[in-house]
């Protein structure tokens, strides 16, 4: 009796310990209403994604230093990051970015990731759009984020 109550102490403790080493590996992915709102934790990391509203990208010519804005239509949040974009990185396309969100209100980001073809959009920006009212199939016709406030 002995023996199994201390291999379950040691089970417990096993598991207790891969949780906690676990929980700082952990992303989780908000919305920009969601940021918006406070929901999502300030210099943590986090995923973020919604679609990359149109004329926001904005390359710096002296370096890798891009930005530009996420939206789900209803808010929206700026994204910074210094690297190469992927390759299907557009305008008006779904994107997840990996980061932190600064006190500033914008993401420092480590990654970016884009889409994979024209009818792929990750399952967070779809949900995402849904919640905002807008089906992820016509997010082309959304109005701006701006506006919609």
């Amino acid at each position: 009796m002995l023996i199994v109550l201390g291999l379950v102490v040691l089970c417990a403790i096993g598991v207790g310990l891969t949780l906690y080493a676990l929980r700082s590996n952990i992303n989780l992915f908000f919305s920009p209403v969601q940021i918006a709102a406070g929901e999502a934790p300030l210099n943590r990391q986090l995923r973020a994604g919604g679609m990359v509203k149109e004329d926001s990208v904005e390359r710096h010519s002296d370096s890798l230093d891009v930005s530009f804005v996420v939206t789900d239509f209803v808010d929206q949040v700026e994204v910074r990051y210094s690297g190469i974009l992927p390759d299907l990185f557009r305008e008006g396309q779904g994107v997840v970015v990996v980061g932190k969100l600064t006190e500033g209100g914008w993401i420092a980001a480590d990654e970016v990731l884009a889409k994979h073809d024209e009818n792929y959009m990750p399952p967070e920006v779809a949900e995402a759009l849904e919640k905002a009212g807008y089906s992820p199939a016509d997010y082309r016709q959304a109005p701006e984020a701006s506006e919609a406030r």
